[in-house]
Formats: structure tokens, C-alpha cells, sequence
């Protein structure tokens, strides 16, 4: 989540809007009013319509079109697309592709306190196998310490062993692991006795 979002007021012009978008690499600005309380969102579409003429080479119409807005508060979409920080991640992936938008604005108590882009999620699925394996052995070494747990992770999907015979404490460095950014799901199991004589 971009925790410091790029934000614009409705008096805010067309092209200043626009070069934020190409300056941040987003597609959308949530609209603030002077209290810093969202009015909706202004998108790369929604600032692009109606700004481009026809080519006057190869069109006979009239090259009297009215003016196009000039500031974003004339283009603002009122809908404004929100979830709450505590949104699981599976649901904001169904508003995403339910709503068919591209970022989503996370509001905590009617402010703004974060954007969310389909990006971000895709930037998270991307995270490197090692990387994942480093951070779940780092919240299971709170748990029988760092040696306790044998950690592997491969295409995002992690697979735990278990030094001790605890089921509850499997359970507990399941959901661990799975809490962690990037994985996918996680299975753990005890280790297998070794064999003695």
C-alpha cells in the first residue's frame, strides 16, 4: 500500500493532474476537499476524454468544440472505491475485479490513509522464494527458537517441518506463514522419528 498517496483538490488543473499520474506512475488521484476528506477519484481516462481534437487533415467536422475542463473538480467521479485497513486481501482482490478498477482507496474513519493498486498485489506474488523463507523463519524463531523449524518455500507455497511433536504449535507457524506477504499457502509437519539400532 502507498501509505503517503498522491492526492489532488478539484482545483487542481487537468495537465498538473496528468504529469502526477506520469510522475508517480498510477492511474488514478483520489480528490481531497480542503479538509483532506475524499470527494471521489479522477483517472488517466477520465482525464484524457475529450482533451485530444480530431486531426483537421483528414476530418470535415466543425473545429468549434467547446473548451475542455480545465481543472479536475470538473471531471471528478463522486464513486469513490474503498476498503478498510483491515481488509482481507482475497476481498480486495474481488473488489478490484469486481468493480474493474485498478487502484482502491483504503479510508480509516472517512480519511484516506492509503492507496492500493493492482500492482502493489502483483509486486507482493513476484516476492523472491528466498526472501519468503527469511521472513517466516524470522516470525517462527519466536515460537522454540530459529532451529526448531525447517523452512521451504517454492512457488510461494511453503513447507514447514516441525522439530517438536506439537500440533497446536503447528498450527500456530501455519498461520504464520501464510500471514506473511507472498506466500500462497503453507503446510507443517512434525519431523519424521529418526530410526534408531
Amino acid at each position: 500500500m502507498s501509505e503517503v498517496p498522491v492526492t489532488v483538490r478539484t482545483d487542481t488543473p487537468v495537465k498538473t493532474a496528468a504529469a502526477l499520474l506520469v510522475e508517480h506512475g498510477i492511474t488514478a488521484l483520489p480528490v481531497l476537499d480542503g479538509e483532506d476528506y475524499p470527494l471521489g477519484t479522477v483517472t488517466e481516462l477520465d482525464l484524457v476524454r475529450d482533451r485530444f481534437p480530431r486531426d483537421p487533415r483528414y476530418s470535415n467536422e466543425d473545429r468549434e468544440q467547446p473548451a475542455p475542463p480545465e481543472t479536475v473538480g470538473e471531471l471528478i467521479s463522486a464513486r469513490i472505491t474503498g476498503i478498510e485497513p483491515e481488509t482481507d486481501v482475497t476481498d480486495l482482490v474481488k473488489v478490484l475485479l469486481e468493480e474493474r478498477v485498478r487502484s482502491v482507496a483504503v479510508i480509516d474513519e472517512q480519511r484516506l490513509v492509503g492507496m492500493i493498486t493492482g500492482r502493489d498485489l502483483v509486486r507482493t506474488l513476484a516476492r523472491d522464494d528466498d526472501l519468503l523463507a527469511r521472513d517466516i523463519r524470522y516470525r517462527l524463531s519466536f515460537i522454540g527458537g530459529p532451529r526448531r523449524w525447517s523452512i521451504r518455500v517454492s512457488g510461494g507455497v511453503a513447507v514447514i517441518v516441525d522439530e517438536f511433536d506439537s500440533p497446536e504449535d503447528r498450527h500456530v507457524a501455519r498461520v504464520l506463514a501464510e500471514s506473511v506477504p507472498g506466500v500462497l499457502r503453507a503446510t507443517c509437519s512434525a519431523a519424521e522419528p529418526t530410526a534408531t539400532g
